[in-house]
C-alpha cells in the first residue's frame, strides 16, 4: 500500500510530506484548494506524463517521491527482478524529477529507470478512478481477468493455458513431420536412383584405402618381379647355395678330430647361416608371390578404385563416407516408403490435444457464464442506492470462432451498461457520464472487492452531483472497500468524509515575502475536533453554525 508521498515544488505545493495508513482516507477542501494538484503529483510518481507547467514558478525543478510497502509475494518483486532493479527490503520508492523545461527523470529505489517502467509499476500498485479515467475497469482488455478473479476460475484458466500449450506443441510437431515428408517425397526419384548406384557398387568401409594400397603394390610388382626372379634363380642355380651349405655341414660333422670343440664354432655358425638362408629364401619367394603382377587383376583394382572415387565426387563426399551415405539414403527412402505414418501419428496427437483443449474451453465458458450471472446480480444490486436505479449492468461474453481461441479461452468479455430503460448497452466509458461513471466503477469495485489484486485505490470526486442518502451509500461502499484495500477518496460530500479512518484537509493560503505574495497549497491531518469542524463546513458552507457542528457530530456517530 501507499505509505507516504513527498512533494517538492509542484505547482502550488512548495514542500509537503504526507503519510498514509490503511483503511479509508478522505481528502477534503474548498474548491480550488489544490486537491487535483495532489492527485497529479501522485500521478507523476506513477509514470504519468510530465509537463513543465507542473513545476512551481521560479524554481528549476520539482520532485515527487512515493513510498509503498510490498508483501513478500507481490508481483512487483518479480517485475523488478526481471529488469535487474534491486528490491531488497519491504519498501519500494518511486521518484520522479521534472525540470522546468518539461524534461523528467525517473528512479526506482534510487536506481535510474524509464518512465514506462514507472508507469507499469504504478499500474500494479495503484488504481486511480476519476472522471477522465481510461484505465483499470474501463479497459476492456482486463475484463475477462476480472471476471475470472470474481468467479475464482484461476485454476481452470491455467488448465486451459496448459492444454493450449500442448496443442500448439502437437501442431508444431505435425508441421515438422509434414515438412519432412514433403521434402523426402520431393527427392524420392533422386534418392532411389542414387541408392541404386550405391547398392550396385556396394562400397565397403575402408575399401578405397585397401584398393589404393593394392594398386600401388601391383605397380611396384611389375617393375620388381623380373629382378627378384633373377636373384631367386641365382640363389638356386645348380645345386643351390642352400644345398651346398648343407653338404659342407655334413662333411664337417663327419670329420674326426682329437677335440670335438675344435670345429664346434664353425659348425654352429654354418648351421645358423643355413637357417637364416632358408628363411631368406622363403621370404624372397613370398615377396615374389605378393608382387606377382596380373594385368587383369590390376585393371580390376583400378576400375573399382576409380568407380568409388567418381561416385564420391558426384555426392560431394569422401569415398570412405559412401557406406554411411548409402545407409542414410536407405533410411530416408524408408521414411517415404512407410508413407505418412509419422504424419498420421502426429495428426492423431493433434486431434487428441484439440479435443482436450476444446473440452476445457467449453467447461471454462460454462463457468464464466455462471460467474457473469452472479457478477451482474451483484453489481445491479449496488446500483439503486447509488442513484443509478434506472441503469443496468451486464457482462457480455462474445464467443469466438474456434480458430481464434487462445490460451485465455474462447470468448471475449466486456462490461457494458445501459443508463436508462430501453437504451442500448455500451462500453462504460462511452455510455456513462462523469458522475455516473465513478459510481458504476464503485459498484463494480464493491462487487469485486474480495478478488482485488491492487492494494491502493484512489477515487476522485466519486460523489460528484449527489447528496443525501446517495452520498451516504457511496460512503458506505467506500468503507466496505477499505476493509480489503487502502482507499483514498477526494470528496465534497460530508456523508463520505464522515466515514474516513483518516481525514486530510487540503487548503490554500497566501504567503507574503515583502511586497511579493505567493499562493501555496498545504495539507493538514485532522484530529477528531478538526474533523467535526471540517464536516460542519461541508454541511453548512462558509459560515459554520452550531447546528452544523451538531449535525456533523451526529453524522460521525452514525458512520462510526
Amino acid at each position: 500500500m501507499l505509505l507516504g508521498l513527498v512533494i517538492r515544488d509542484i505547482v502550488l505545493i512548495e514542500r509537503l510530506d504526507l503519510t498514509f495508513g490503511d483503511g479509508l482516507t478522505v481528502l477534503t477542501g474548498e474548491t480550488g484548494a489544490g486537491k487535483s494538484i495532489l492527485l497529479d503529483s501522485l500521478g507523476l510518481a506513477l509514470g504519468a506524463r510530465a509537463d513543465s507547467s507542473l513545476v512551481r514558478q521560479g524554481v528549476d525543478k520539482g520532485m515527487v517521491t512515493a513510498r509503498f510497502s510490498l508483501t513478500p509475494i507481490h508481483p512487483v518483486r518479480r517485475f523488478l527482478k526481471d529488469r535487474d532493479l534491486a528490491c531488497d527490503d519491504d519498501d519500494l520508492v518511486l521518484r520522479r524529477v521534472v525540470n522546468a523545461d518539461g524534461g523528467s527523470r525517473a528512479y526506482v529505489n534510487d536506481q535510474p529507470a524509464s518512465v514506462s517502467i514507472l508507469r507499469a509499476l504504478g499500474d500494479m500498485l495503484v488504481e486511480v478512478h476519476g472522471q477522465h479515467d481510461d484505465r483499470g475497469l474501463l479497459d476492456s482488455a482486463g475484463h475477462r481477468a476480472l471476471l475470472d478473479a470474481f468467479g475464482d476460475l484461476s485454476g481452470s484458466v491455467i488448465a486451459v493455458g496448459d492444454a493450449h500449450g500442448r496443442l500448439r506443441l502437437a501442431e508444431k510437431a505435425l508441421a515438422a513431420a509434414q515438412a519432412d515428408l514433403a521434402a523426402a517425397r520431393a527427392d524420392e526419384d533422386y534418392l532411389r536412383h542414387s541408392l541404386e548406384e550405391l547398392e550396385h557398387l556396394a562400397p565397403e568401409p575402408g575399401e578405397e584405402q585397401a584398393l589404393a594400397d593394392r594398386r600401388a603394390m601391383m605397380m611396384q610388382g611389375e617393375k620388381l618381379a623380373g629382378s627378384l626372379t633373377e636373384i631367386h634363380e641365382e640363389l638356386l642355380d645348380g645345386a643351390g647355395i642352400d644345398a651346398s651349405l648343407r653338404g659342407v655341414l655334413r662333411r664337417l660333422e663327419r670329420l674326426e678330430t682329437e677335440s670335438d670343440d675344435l670345429l664346434l664354432p664353425v659348425i654352429t655358425a654354418l648351421d645358423r647361416a643355413t637357417i637364416e638362408l632358408t628363411e631368406g629364401l622363403a621370404a624372397l619367394e613370398q615377396v615374389r608371390t605378393d608382387l606377382d603382377f596380373d594385368p587383369l587383376e590390376a585393371e580390376r583394382v583400378e576400375e573399382r578404385l576409380f568407380a568409388l572415387r567418381a561416385l564420391a565426387r558426384k555426392h560431394k563426399c569422401r569415398a570412405e563416407e559412401l557406406p554411411d551415405l548409402r545407409t542414410e539414403m536407405a533410411a530416408r527412402l524408408e521414411q517415404v516408403d512407410a508413407g505418412d505414418k509419422a504424419v498420421k501419428e502426429c495428426m492423431a496427437a493433434v486431434a487428441h490435444c484439440r479435443d482436450a483443449f476444446r473440452d476445457m474451453v467449453m467447461a471454462l465458458r460454462t463457468a464464466r457464464k455462471d460467474a457473469a450471472t452472479r457478477l451482474d446480480q451483484a453489481v445491479n444490486a449496488e446500483l439503486p442506492p447509488l442513484k443509478l436505479e434506472k441503469a443496468r449492468f451486464r457482462t457480455r461474453m462474445r464467443e469466438l470462432d474456434e480458430a481464434d481461441w487462445t490460451m485465455d479461452g474462447g470468448e471475449r468479455v466486456t462490461f457494458e451498461v445501459s443508463t436508462n430503460p430501453g437504451a442500448p448497452f455500451g462500453d462504460l466509458i462511452k455510455i456513462a457520464s462523469g458522475g455516473e461513471l465513478a459510481r458504476f466503477i464503485l459498484a463494480l469495485k464493491v462487487s469485486l472487492a474480495s478478488r482485488m489484486n491492487v492494494a491502493t485505490l484512489v477515487f476522485d470526486e466519486v460523489d460528484r452531483g449527489i447528496g443525501g442518502a446517495t452520498a451516504d451509500a457511496v460512503g458506505e461502499r467506500l468503507a466496505r472497500l477499505a476493509d480489503n484495500a487502502q482507499v483514498l477518496v477526494v470528496t465534497h460530500s460530508p456523508q463520505v468524509a464522515a466515514r474516513g479512518d483518516e481525514h486530510l484537509m487540503i487548503m490554500k493560503s497566501d504567503q507574503a515575502d515583502g511586497a511579493h505574495v505567493t499562493t501555496v497549497t498545504d495539507v493538514m491531518a485532522l484530529d477528531l475536533d478538526a474533523r467535526r469542524e471540517e464536516i460542519a463546513r461541508m454541511l453548512s458552507g462558509a459560515a459554520v453554525t452550531d447546528e452544523a457542528r451538531a449535525a456533523a457530530s451526529r453524522l460521525m456517530r452514525q458512520t462510526a
